[in-house]
């Protein structure tokens, strides 16, 4: 064990952000499998509807670029992080409150998803600016490891619990269980104290067009942010062309599975996820941070079409579509905790809400047109070819990172030899964050 990795257990204030995190990813998890139910189940949705319900989730993300200079501008980010996190729990506990007193409508499941979405984007841009302060950069990897271990652990016990809660409960009651898991991570979040940053600008400094746009020249600029930001939003179009929720259709009307088995499959799956958590930061040690990017960058889609071919009986369809989870799962977890500590280290303060913002409008903003992209593609060639497609255009994603500096890039120190002139100074082990309480 690290010194770094050791450090991260004796700090109480990154434990209980962890704690945070984590019971939110595992309420996430049910409403991943219950919101698409809802509108198959309860409003009998067809494959476009889903479709636009997975792309109203993500749409907000196009507008985060001007919420990232937004959130910059405020000093309290972990506090816009707690109210982001309340009004999530109180909009999705509108939808079991309408369900019974049957009121429930397609157009309100959207309108929830919308909003949501939009708390999502105030919560994601100010973390960014949170875990720099919380996390001493020497601990990215293993931090970012730690959080993904959990978040992975939820895909493995999370589906199989939201299965079985929706089949017992109904989908809109299941959701209940991740509007309370928000209000325990508001709760555990509240309290820390980090030394954040003093806000970029004031009210009567640079517009806040003019703050979202300098964010934005940053990632454009800096190869190493280019680079990862082109990979992981061609990823991202070609694996939500299929997305949670048709691939939770497939599931059901292509290989005829029970809601309970589909959950089984996907939280047996996602134990890759959990396996590439735990492992990537070896991993990056042995062939370094950039190979690890890459090689997670093909294997996380690749693993599409091999669902695509489930055939057979009961027991080996939801294996087939198991094992697919399971490889696509340890590849995304890959990619994720990797490049996720390459962006925290290349991002300077004073804008890394900026460019988390630029970052999700093009990466997240991406999605939702990807999953209206796969909602018509299903509807004329199939869900099968969607996987198919999804697998070959998402694995071409890593021809973006050939070319650029990440594949040889072995540890974060080495980023500053990247940065192009005139960037502003990669954080380094030297700066560090407030200790433990």
């Amino acid at each position: 064990m690290t010194a770094a990795t050791a450090s991260l257990w004796h700090d109480r204030r990154f434990l209980r952000f962890w704690a945070g995190q984590t019971v939110s990813q595992f309420g996430d998890r049910i409403s991943d499998l219950a919101l698409p139910l809802v509108a198959v189940g309860a409003l009998d949705a067809s494959a476009g509807e889903i479709a636009w319900l997975t792309a109203l989730i993500w749409t907000p993300n196009l507008l985060a670029l001007l919420l990232g200079a937004w959130v910059d501008r405020h000093r309290g980010k972990r506090v816009l992080m707690v109210y982001a996190d309340l009004v999530r729990a109180g909009l999705l506990l509108t939808l079991p409150v309408a369900y019974a007193l049957g009121a429930l409508t397609l157009f309100h499941l959207y309108a929830v998803a919308l909003l949501t979405g939009t708390a999502a984007v105030v919560f994601n841009t100010a973390y960014s600016a949170v875990f720099a302060h919380l996390v001493p950069p020497a601990s990215y990897v293993d931090a970012n490891s730690r959080l993904s271990v959990t978040r992975s652990a939820s895909f493995v016990a999370g589906p199989a619990a939201g299965g079985g809660l929706v089949q017992a409960l109904t989908a809109p009651v299941a959701v209940v269980a991740d509007a309370l898991s928000f209000v325990a991570s508001a709760y555990l979040v509240g309290p820390l104290r980090i030394d954040e940053p003093a806000p970029a600008a004031d009210r009567s400094g640079p517009s806040l067009p003019r703050q979202a746009w300098e964010g934005l020249v940053l990632v454009v600029r800096d190869p190493v942010l280019r680079a990862g930001l082109g990979c992981s939003a061609t990823v991202n179009f070609f694996t939500f062309l299929t997305g949670t929720g048709l691939l939770v259709l497939f599931a059901e009307r292509d290989l005829r599975l029970q809601p309970g088995v589909i959950g089984l499959a996907f939280g047996i799956g996602s134990t890759g996820a959990l396996l590439g958590a735990v492992t990537a930061p070896a991993i990056s040690r042995w062939t370094g941070i950039g190979r690890s990017v890459a090689v997670g960058a093909v294997l996380f889609p690749a693993p599409y079409a091999l669902a695509a071919f489930a055939d057979g009986p009961d027991r080996a369809r939801a294996g087939t579509l198991a094992a697919a989870q399971f490889l696509a799962g340890f590849g995304v977890m890959l990619f994720d905790v990797n490049l996720n500590s390459l962006n925290t280290a290349a991002a300077p303060d004073g804008l890394r809400s900026r460019v988390a913002g630029a970052y999700s409008t093009v990466n997240y903003g991406i999605r939702p047109l990807g999953a209206l992209a796969g909602g018509g593609l299903a509807t004329v060639a199939g869900l099968r070819t969607t996987l198919i497609v999804t697998a070959v255009g998402g694995a071409l994603s890593v021809l973006w990172l050939l070319p650029s500096p990440i594949p040889g890039i072995r540890s974060l120190d080495e980023l500053k030899r990247a940065a192009p002139e005139g960037t502003p100074p990669v954080a380094c082990e030297a700066e560090r964050a407030p200790g433990p309480d």
